[in-house]
């Protein structure tokens, strides 16, 4: 009866670790298929205007008298002002910056006495505005005021207009829908091509937006640019 009793628990164990031997090799090759991913990435694009622009206008003077200096400064900052009200500035967006003024006589390696004028004084006005159709047309007309004696500094690295958008979240859920949608699309397109079935989504992650010129001509013209990577499961 015992070497019977024994043979029956002998088969037993035999028959339960066939039975989870079977099992643990199903769950592997369950596991294998959950690991068979696709990584993609997914890209939205859009050109929008820019919504503020940021204005300096710097001009020049010079002269052998401090007095008539500055006197011809505060003459021709008033006529820039009111160049700039008369095409629908408001006061409130410019602002003035004090005076630079340099004498050419205190420099220890300037012109001295051969310099034509003693003092040089730069002023920048800088004008701050939502309306940038109003504040481009303006640029473009601003050099009429030359025939009036203002010498405007045109450097394009200190004086340069500066353009910016500044509605980025009012365009973020639809722009990250779009990336998204377009990685499933490069990822269903890889499955059909590998013979697979695209499964759930096991990584998302989204990039960060960036905002660029559309090109050095056209600053007023802003590129929104988005990137996100999905990572997803493949089946047989």
């Amino acid at each position: 009866m015992q070497s019977k009793a024994a043979t029956i628990l002998g088969f037993s164990l035999i028959l339960g670790l066939a039975a989870l031997g079977f099992l643990v090799q199903q769950m592997a090759v369950k596991f294998k298929e959950y690991e068979r991913v696709v990584n993609v990435k997914g890209l939205a694009e859009q050109e929008v205007a820019a919504d503020t622009v940021i204005w300096p206008i710097q001009f020049t003077v010079a002269d052998n008298q401090l007095g008539s200096l500055f006197e011809t400064l505060e003459q021709q900052s008033g006529l820039i002002t009111a160049f700039l009200q008369q095409g629908g500035v408001e006061a409130s967006a410019i602002s003035r910056a004090a005076p630079n003024v340099i004498d050419k006589k205190a420099q220890q390696y300037g012109e001295g006495d051969r310099a034509e004028f003693r003092y040089i004084a730069s002023q920048t006005l800088t004008v701050y505005s939502k309306d940038v159709a109003k504040i481009r047309g303006l640029i473009s007309a601003i050099g009429q005021l030359g025939r009036q004696g203002i010498v405007f500094n045109q450097d394009p690295y200190q004086n340069r207009v500066e353009y910016s958008f500044t509605a980025l979240n009012e365009l973020k859920p639809q722009m990250i829908e779009e990336a998204t949608k377009q990685a499933r699309e490069v990822a269903l397109k890889f499955a059909q091509d590998s013979q697979s079935q695209l499964g759930k989504i096991k990584t998302a992650s989204q990039g960060q937006f960036s905002i660029s010129d559309r090109d050095a001509n056209t600053p007023h013209i802003k590129k929104v640019r988005v990137v996100t990577t999905v990572e997803y499961y493949l089946s047989d």
